[in-house]
This record gives structure tokens, C-alpha cells and sequence, in this order.
């Protein structure tokens, strides 16, 4: 067969609003995402300690805030493979009112624009801002392309017991 004319396979692609019932999924998908984003930055021992069961409580919990936060899932035949999530600014400098909080993607699913739909999810085009590793190249690429620049501000997180160099992008 002449892969030329082969189509590619495409993706049952669901994004929807998180619901508490996704919990477990997230828990899972949550730590594998972490590993697969920190392993460069954060150490094996620590990567170790991620829990799935504990991140899963703690999405039992997020699921559950108001309507000014925006909490989305993707599915890919009916399993979560990413999620994202954004609300009201948490620092006392914020240079916007929203903040997208977080955006995890299993690797697997990277380049196949699930990513920017969950953007679009929790963002739209809103203005906003959020915190990125600064060794991430790969997401400060796709924050470029949806229009986000760094703003010069940057902060040492603690994660997992270590210490996280992070940087601010805004639009």
C-alpha cells in the first residue's frame, strides 16, 4: 500500500467543564503529567513521592469551586489526557485579573492541538497571565504562539520539596 495515501487516524476529542466524578482520572493523569514535565527539573526521588491517590483527593476539592473558575478536561475516547484550569489572579501584583493556573497534557497528545483547546477552554482571549518553569521550552512556545510574553518577573516555587525557577508570561 502506498502510505502516501494513508490517512491519518483521527482523535474523538471531547473537552468539557471537570466534574468531580473525574477525580481519580485526574489524580492518575496529574502525576504522570508531572512526570513527564519535571523529570529534567525536579529529582527522581521527588518525582518518586507524587502520589496519584493524593492528587485525586485534591481534585475532589478543586472540582468543587465557584463559577469564577474555569476547570476543563480533555478526552480522548472517553479518557482524560489533559486538563487545564483558571480564575481570579492569586498575587498581589498580578498584572492581569485572571490567571491560568495550570495546563498539563499527557506527552503522547502534544502536537495534536488538544493543548490549545484547552487553552481556548479555560482562556479564550481573555488577557491574563500565568507562572511557567523557566526551563520548559516547549510550553513557552505555545504561550508565544497564543500571544503571551514574559514580563520580567520570575520566582523560586517550592515543589515537591525542591525549588522550581518560574517566570511570568502575560497577555
Amino acid at each position: 500500500m502506498d502510505t502516501t495515501d494513508a490517512v491519518a487516524p483521527t482523535l474523538d476529542i471531547i473537552v468539557r467543564p471537570a466534574r468531580d466524578v473525574d477525580a481519580e482520572s485526574l489524580g492518575r493523569v496529574h502525576a504522570k503529567c508531572w512526570h513527564e514535565t519535571y523529570d529534567h527539573l525536579i529529582s527522581t526521588a521527588a518525582l518518586e513521592r507524587v502520589s496519584p491517590l493524593r492528587l485525586a483527593e485534591l481534585w475532589t476539592h478543586w472540582t468543587k469551586q465557584g463559577d469564577e473558575y474555569h476547570q476543563h478536561v480533555a478526552l480522548v475516547d472517553g479518557e482524560i489526557v489533559g486538563f487545564v484550569g483558571s480564575g481570579p489572579a492569586r498575587d498581589e501584583d498580578a498584572p492581569r485579573e485572571r490567571e491560568l493556573y495550570y495546563l498539563y497534557l499527557l506527552s503522547a497528545f502534544h502536537g495534536t492541538g488538544i493543548g490549545q483547546q484547552l487553552f481556548d477552554a479555560a482562556c479564550g482571549d481573555r488577557q491574563g497571565y500565568l507562572w511557567v518553569a523557566d526551563d520548559n521550552p516547549r510550553a513557552h512556545a505555545f504561550y508565544k504562539r497564543n500571544g503571551l510574553k514574559r514580563d520580567g518577573a520570575q520566582q523560586v516555587q517550592p515543589f515537591l520539596g525542591e525549588e522550581l525557577l518560574e517566570v511570568r508570561l502575560v497577555r
